[in-house]
């Protein structure tokens, strides 16, 4: 190292200019080369955790990449005559003022790096921030990225995230309850009834389904009550045309063939749907 040092100090002044360049550049290459490679086994990892680790993994070559280049001109201003300690001084002055003018930028950096190193939220969760539902795409140093119910990219800075609301089932179950009455035959014709909107549903709403809706079947509640049970899973906030097109059109269809149906007797409601969970290999902060 010494040897390389004393080798570059003896040679011509465009020579050592031209050397701290071309160092750099490699050195710029290099880590370019082990970025793109690290990225490469971040992606066919399964683990969303690793989503995480390229974050920080960017951050960190994004860092040595200013480091190379600011001491690299620090080298030449010093050929110059210029001192280092002077030049670091320097630039430490304009850093703060810089850092002044870009206060919105370095606290979105602040807040990358706490989404990055806690469990707040992670890439596939159903979230809600700053009144945007959707699926967590990517945690950058700048930006949360959401894919909504609509297919498109939200891109919501951090610094003005306040509050999150995290779904961690993944989404919203809506159950709607309808009441079996009569005989077997009209019985039955509810059921087929209710079986058969349930399934313009998907076409008629594509916007508020993550999965199909399904029919789960009869279940018997006692003696004298036995109901159809759907199970519709929803993007959250999305249960208004249920509640409404098709609980009217439903009950429109069941009264047509029974007059005395009443709306009591199709009950919606809300639930949380358990999803099964897998287990990661912990990250080196863990």
């Amino acid at each position: 190292m010494n040897y390389a040092i004393d080798h570059i100090a003896s040679l011509p002044l465009a020579l050592r200019l031209a050397s701290f360049i071309g160092l750099a550049v490699i050195t710029h290459l290099f880590v370019i080369v082990i970025r793109h490679f690290a990225n490469y086994i971040l992606a066919r990892k399964p683990s969303k955790q690793y989503q995480k680790l390229g974050s920080l993994f960017t951050l960190t070559t994004s860092c040595i990449i200013f480091a190379l280049y600011f001491f690299s001109v620090g080298f030449i201003f010093q050929e110059f005559g210029i001192s280092l300690s002077a030049y670091l001084a320097s630039a430490t002055i304009v850093g703060l003022a810089i850092g002044f003018g870009l206060q919105g930028v370095v606290q979105d950096v602040v807040t990358g790096l706490t989404f990055i190193f806690s469990d707040l939220i992670d890439v596939g969760d159903l979230v809600e921030i700053s009144t945007q539902t959707g699926v967590v795409k990517a945690i950058t140093m700048r930006f949360i990225e959401l894919e909504n119910a609509m297919g498109a990219v939200v891109f919501i800075p951090n610094r003005t995230i306040n509050n999150i609301i995290n779904y961690p089932r993944g989404y919203v179950r809506c159950i709607v309850d309808v009441t079996l009455r009569g005989d077997e035959e009209q019985k039955q014709q509810i059921e087929s009834i209710a079986s058969q909107l349930t399934l313009t549903i998907k076409q008629q709403f594509p916007g508020i389904l993550i999965a199909t809706p399904s029919v789960e079947g009869r279940i018997i509640l006692n003696p004298s009550k036995e109901i159809l049970r759907i199970k519709f899973r929803i993007w959250p906030n999305r249960g208004q045309p249920i509640e409404t097109t098709f609980f009217q059109e439903l009950t429109a269809k069941l009264q047509s063939i029974d007059p005395d149906y009443k709306q009591w007797m199709i009950a919606i409601s809300y639930e949380v749907e358990e999803r099964k969970t897998v287990k990661y290999k912990a990250l080196p902060w863990r």
